[in-house]
């Protein structure tokens, strides 16, 4: 689970044959907790895997908007069938989108809740593209569709912490020894996008987190002693003097001030 600015909220190794949404209470209540009494406006977005209606009901009673995408059926499906009728005319060489809202309640529901759908004819392509959206926000149907879109924010962060901190490699023999190593995975991911997103000037501020280790981390250097005098030599060809003096300060900058004394 990510917020916003791509830091990991929290994670959790699940066994292979467990559903996408298993001990969803384990991952998610916590980062509500964490947030209930610090944040007025709260929204959450997730893909098809949260569709559950126990987590409906508890985004609810602690007040967060939320969109879910929404698996298509037969009974969503009917309900916007004028818009999955082919247009009229020559098909054009631009998208046309469609969105639509209306009421809809589950068989394992409690009560009946706002669905938005979105239909997209693409030039070349015979069926519409069909998405579905359960949400409790009161936003028009186009504006629900582009928050929840944003949800693919997250996908760039996963790919990294594969790439970068390669925190798929859990090879150690037992499940709880996995479990450990990913959230040290997890520590190591917070750790390089804090420096990432608090620190780094605007000119770098683009870097991925396969390269901050290449071009901050790995850098050649030879210290040098002169009596009292202590230097450190390093290679400026990735970083410059200046941009590295800028880091540190904004290092500096995150520690909190000594108290004053009397």
């Amino acid at each position: 689970m990510f917020n916003q600015f791509g830091d990991l909220e929290r994670s959790s190794l699940r066994p292979g044959n467990a559903h996408s949404a298993a001990d969803w209470r384990d991952v998610l209540e916590p980062v509500v907790a964490r947030y209930r009494q610090n944040v007025q406006r709260r929204y959450f977005r997730g893909n098809a895997a949260y569709v559950n209606p126990g987590i409906y009901e508890f985004l609810e009673a602690e007040g967060y908007k939320y969109t879910i995408r929404l698996p298509a059926n037969a009974v969503l499906q009917d309900r916007i069938g004028w818009l999955l009728k082919r247009p009229v005319g020559r098909p054009p060489h631009e998208v046309r989108r469609y969105h639509a809202s209306f009421s809809y309640r589950a068989g394992s529901w409690s009560k009946p809740r706002r669905v938005v759908a979105k239909v997209e004819w693409h030039p070349g392509e015979l069926y519409p593209r069909v998405g579905f959206i359960v949400t409790n926000m009161t936003r028009p149907a186009e504006r629900v569709v582009a928050f929840c879109n944003q949800r693919g924010t997250a996908e760039p962060c996963i790919r990294e912490g594969k790439n970068a901190i390669v925190w798929t490699r859990l090879s150690c023999r037992r499940f709880a020894a996995n479990a450990v190593r990913l959230q040290l995975h997890a520590l190591a991911y917070n750790l390089a996008n804090f420096l990432r997103t608090l620190t780094l000037p605007e000119a770098v501020s683009h870097w991925s987190m396969t390269t901050l280790p290449d071009r901050l981390v790995k850098i050649g250097a030879k210290i040098v002693r002169h009596g009292y005098l202590t230097t450190f030599q390093m290679a400026e060809v990735m970083v410059s003097r200046g941009l590295f003096q800028q880091i540190l300060d904004a290092i500096t900058a995150l520690r909190p001030s000594p108290p004053a004394r009397c």
